[in-house]
């Protein structure tokens, strides 16, 4: 499948309505197209916000009460007078409407992801692809001076490489990955059995100090430190993953 069927194709597979076929097209094709796995995952946090934050209005229980007791009886009633009744109630239900797709319009625009919430949703959707296609590391070695120097060229900046093994968190690795648009560096990491993506790239905001995000599963500490951005993201316990950073953050300042 060429570029424009795959797009096409994204709606559908992000509802989980394709075949399977189909299906193992898309992803192939999402594993190599940073264009299209961001449209796709942007399709995909926005309709995971609409069915979780949709929101719903209940009538009161006394509105068919009130509603009969508005509507007319069976005496007669003169013809100008019933065209009257009728067209205040076609307005009123005109004017009913109106409020509703614009209560729902509100709604809809406050329930949409913010920057960091699509920032997360990408990272950890980064995280199982490459659990999933076995492609953790490029360049796979526990020597930070192995690991360093591979992404020279490869990058417009030098991502900071720690030997962190003494402390239970032994690198295995790099490789390049794709963020928001813009090639960043993956080290990776492992805490006893478990995998750890820290994605870093440069920042253009100031230093700001952890902060801590669940979703699908996986814990995610990020944090900006001298003019580089930092996201860690594992199923490691959060406490492990929040001592990770600690450390990390201590070893770049040294």
């Amino acid at each position: 499948m060429d570029h424009s069927e795959i797009i096409e194709l994204l709606p559908a597979y992000a509802d989980q309505e394709l075949g399977i076929a189909e299906t193992l097209a898309v992803q192939r094709h999402l594993d190599a197209c940073p264009e299209c796995r961001r449209e796709y995952e942007a399709q995909a946090a926005f309709g995971k916000r609409i069915r979780k934050e949709a929101i719903y209005f209940n009538a009161p229980a006394d509105l068919a009460a009130r509603i009969g007791g508005a509507l007319p009886q069976d005496k007669p009633r003169r013809p100008d007078r019933a065209k009257r009744w009728n067209f205040s109630w076609l307005q009123a239900g005109a004017a009913m409407a109106t409020l509703l797709v614009a209560v729902w319009s509100v709604g809809l625009y406050v329930s949409l992801p913010s920057a960091q919430e699509r920032m997360a949703d990408e990272i950890i959707s980064s995280h199982v692809r490459s659990l999933q296609a076995d492609h953790l590391t490029d360049v796979a070695s526990t020597d930070q001076h192995t690991v360093k120097p591979w992404f020279n060229g490869k990058l417009n900046f030098s991502p900071p490489v720690v030997d962190l093994a003494a402390q239970g968190f032994v690198l295995e690795g790099g490789r390049l990955d794709y963020l928001d648009g813009h090639p960043v560096a993956a080290l990776i990491y492992r805490r006893q059995k478990h995998p750890i993506n820290l994605y870093i790239w440069p920042a253009a905001t100031k230093d700001a100090g952890p902060q801590v995000e669940t979703g699908r599963g996986y814990h995610l500490v990020h944090w900006t430190a001298d003019d580089m951005n930092y996201w860690a993201v594992s199923d490691v316990a959060e406490n492990e993953l929040l001592r990770f950073s600690g450390i990390l953050r201590l070893a770049t300042h040294q």
